[in-house]
């Protein structure tokens, strides 16, 4: 039996490089599989959209706001 750790955000699933490979090592095993990997940093757009997918700041929809344009000693236009 193989176990396997992911963290699902939004449509997506994270999971280490290790239970990765061994996903596609059991695929591989089954029948013939064409794998397509993009071998790249995690761009910005991505991290953006992983941080709004993931609703670790959520809780800040329901805070009232601190301050308003009143608090402005200078208000550029």
């Amino acid at each position: 039996m193989t176990t396997v750790h992911a963290q699902l955000v939004g449509d997506k699933a994270v999971l280490s490089r290790a239970e990765f490979e061994r996903l596609v090592e059991l695929a591989q095993a089954t029948e013939e599989i064409d794998l397509q990997r993009v071998e790249d940093d995690v761009p910005t757009i991505g991290i953006m959209r992983l941080a709004e997918q993931g609703g670790a700041f959520d809780w800040l929809a329901g805070e009232d706001d601190l301050y308003t344009v009143d608090d402005l000693k200078v208000r550029y236009q």
